[in-house]
């Protein structure tokens, strides 16, 4: 029996593809007032990230905020603007392109940022009309909170919420005590300590702040934080036996209360103590960024010395790494399995 022909004027379809979705938090498209501005509108906008009733928050967005911060962050974030753009997109497209290498043709690639371009929705799509009809998206936050991972989600229910023709979902989770993150961590930044031209008498682990309220809220990010910087310790310590590790959490926003001990109040009090040797890494950030290149690596510096500290180093993020590809790459087939 021969097959049945495809009627006269069917499109073309296709289909039976795997998809991997990398997705960061985001970013403006040039370091300019106007881009920063939009970017934030977005950013501050969302529910999640601010989560005061819309009524109250809007016009402090619209009337102060927006009219006074961006050229602020325009300014910084021309501080670290590379020939590629952006430096949290141009890892992250960085990143997507080596994970592709590595996974072959057994699935298609694509990064999408939560706020600004290339956007989640546009990215869905893209790889739908490649003819990927199952995808795993994977968001790049190790430790999980309702302003990150919970936020692309909802991103993603948006973009689905718009196809006729939706494709399969799976979800990357949060890997803050992975055995292949953890071991990614102590490989690297191991590896940076050691290229060092003086040996740290202390380590800090800046975490991305949060409000203090979402911990009593039931939001499990400083839990994560904690158990991360436990179990990299655990897996520092032979290595670096002398060598002390602290957590601290950076990035503070408006007068809430947010978690502590503060990143910059931590760097002022360890050089006013007698600290002189100090380095510091960001293992929550899978890509360095403003806040990593210009919040830490600029000013941190300033913060510790103007203090009374001397030697001073941000450490990278994983970016691209061996150790931090080997990483995503575990992570993405384990998570595709059944898939691939």
């Amino acid at each position: 029996m021969s097959a049945l022909a495809r009627p006269l004027g069917h499109p073309p379809v296709s289909t039976g593809g795997i998809g991997v979705l990398l997705v960061n938090l985001g970013t403006p498209d040039e370091a300019n007032p106007r881009a920063v501005k939009r970017y934030l509108a977005e950013f501050l906008s969302d529910r999640r990230v601010i989560e005061i009733p819309q009524l109250v928050w809007q016009p402090i967005l619209r009337g102060i905020i927006l009219n006074t911060r961006p050229k602020k962050s325009a300014h910084a974030y021309a501080q670290v603007w590379t020939e590629g753009g952006s430096p949290l997109a141009a890892i992250t497209r960085a990143q997507a392109e080596a994970l592709q290498v590595r996974l072959g043709t057994s699935a298609q690639v694509g990064w999408a940022m939560r706020y600004g371009n290339p956007s989640i929705a546009a990215e869905l799509a893209e790889l739908k009309a490649r003819g990927c009809d199952r995808i795993l998206v994977a968001p790049l936050y190790p430790q999980y909170s309702g302003a990150t991972t919970a936020s692309v989600m909802d991103a993603v229910g948006a973009a689905l919420g718009t196809m006729r023709w939706q494709p399969a979902i799976r979800t990357l989770p949060p890997y803050h005590d992975d055995a292949s993150y953890i071991a990614a961590l102590e490989a690297d930044l191991g590896r940076q300590i050691d290229s060092l031209s003086f040996t740290p008498e202390v380590l800090l682990l800046s975490f991305h702040g949060m409000p203090a309220r979402t911990l009593a809220l039931g939001d499990p990010y400083h839990c994560h934080c904690q158990k991360t910087a436990r179990l990299f310790a655990e897996a520092l310590a032979p290595r670096f036996p002398g060598l002390r590790l602290d957590i601290t959490f950076q990035s503070r926003f408006g007068r809430a209360k947010w978690l502590e001990p503060a990143t910059d109040v931590v760097l002022a009090h360890e050089a006013q103590r007698g600290t002189r040797r100090l380095a510091i890494a960001a293992p929550g950030f899978a890509a360095d960024c403003l806040e990593t290149l210009e919040e830490l690596a600029i000013r941190g510096r300033e913060q510790f010395t103007a203090a009374g500290g001397e030697d001073f180093a941000a450490l990278s993020c994983l970016n691209t790494s061996k150790a931090g590809m080997l990483m995503l790459e575990a992570l993405t087939r384990r998570e595709l399995s059944g898939w691939i």
